[in-house]
């Protein structure tokens, strides 16, 4: 029996690699591992990605950009939960991922459950929720 795997899959508004390329660049382990994009032929705009598979930290991902051009919005009703390893590394990937986004949730302690936390809509519209575990956890 094989062990279902869930994957995440992304669909941006035309900037699907601009963020993969993004993310990838600031999440260790990381690496792009396809990106098909669409030809003239269609149906989405010639450029745009058709489909592309990405790992973060070892996890992978999916995405796409919308074929028919309707701009549909993420939102923060669903985030990333990111626990950190070190404040250098929440300190880093909020710097990084707040830029030209919103911070939803300030940087700060959030006793008992986190040393650090923050939650920010990157400039792509993505939520993450970034956690740096009180100690002892």
């Amino acid at each position: 029996m094989r062990m279902q795997k869930v994957v995440p899959f992304l669909m941006f508004n035309g900037r699907a690699e601009e963020a993969v390329d993004f993310y990838t660049t600031i999440f260790r382990n990381s690496q792009i591992i396809s990106i098909n994009k669409y030809g003239e032929e269609g149906p989405g705009a010639p450029g745009t990605v058709n489909h592309s598979i990405f790992t973060l930290n070892n996890q992978q991902f999916m995405a796409i950009d919308n074929a028919d051009s309707t701009a549909i919005p993420f939102t923060p009703a669903m985030s990333f939960a990111i626990n950190c390893d070190s404040e250098e590394e929440i300190d880093y990937l909020y710097a990084r991922l707040s830029t030209n986004g919103k911070v939803l949730m300030e940087l700060a302690p959030l006793e008992p459950i986190a040393r650090k936390f923050a939650w920010v809509e990157d400039r792509f519209g993505i939520s993450w929720q970034l956690n740096l575990p009180s100690f002892g956890e």
